[in-house]
């Protein structure tokens, strides 16, 4: 599940917060599970991935990651990014577009002291993504990490939040027939501008 808190009062995010109770109901699995896209500037390409939405707090919406990993480096780079959510219990797509930065300091201090010392110690032991000689090598890491009680205290500073906050929104619900039902927002001067998309 994501934790809503104090949502934005604006029209998009109504309507997010409608579909994600209605597939809620319809008990979807990984419903916070969402696909991030961002651009790589060395190697002039895009890079896809899943990661779990945690927050959305007004229009910061947060997940956790590595600062260090490929993902991170790209966001540095390029803060555009695109966001996607799909949701087949409803037959639900939303598509995001947004403006990404890391965020405070405290707000990831006060996630990683609410996880279980298990997550924790992957913070610590997990270069994400860089190769490694094998995996058994990386749980005799992770082991002795774990069995170090007084280092999971405390939050490396290469493990934190990403905020992004959208500046346009897309919602897809699906049609057995392919009539399918669009409706776009783009935020214009502080100002959201709905468009009624074909099928």
């Amino acid at each position: 599940m994501i934790n809503i808190n104090n949502i934005n009062d604006s029209e998009p995010y109504k309507i997010f917060h409608f579909l994600y109770e209605k597939a809620l109901e319809k008990k979807q699995t990984n419903i916070e599970a969402v696909v991030i896209s961002s651009f790589d500037t060395n190697l002039n390409e895009v890079d896809s991935r899943f990661v779990n939405l945690k927050y959305i707090n007004n229009n910061e919406w947060i997940f956790f990651t590595n600062y260090n990993s490929p993902k991170a480096n790209q966001f540095y780079a390029h803060q555009q990014i695109s966001v996607l959510f799909y949701w087949n219990a409803t037959a639900t797509q939303i598509r995001i577009k947004a403006n990404i930065n890391k965020t405070a300091e405290h707000f990831s201090d006060k996630h990683y002291n609410g996880r279980s010392i298990y997550k924790n110690a992957l913070a610590h032991s997990s270069d994400q993504s860089f190769e490694i000689d094998s995996y058994d090598k990386f749980l005799s890491i992770y082991d002795k990490v774990l069995l170090n009680k007084d280092l999971l205290l405390q939050r490396p500073s290469y493990w934190g939040g990403f905020s992004f906050d959208p500046y346009y929104f897309e919602f897809w619900e699906g049609d057995n027939n392919r009539l399918n039902k669009r409706d776009s927002y783009k935020l214009v001067d502080s100002e959201w501008h709905h468009k009624i998309l074909q099928p």
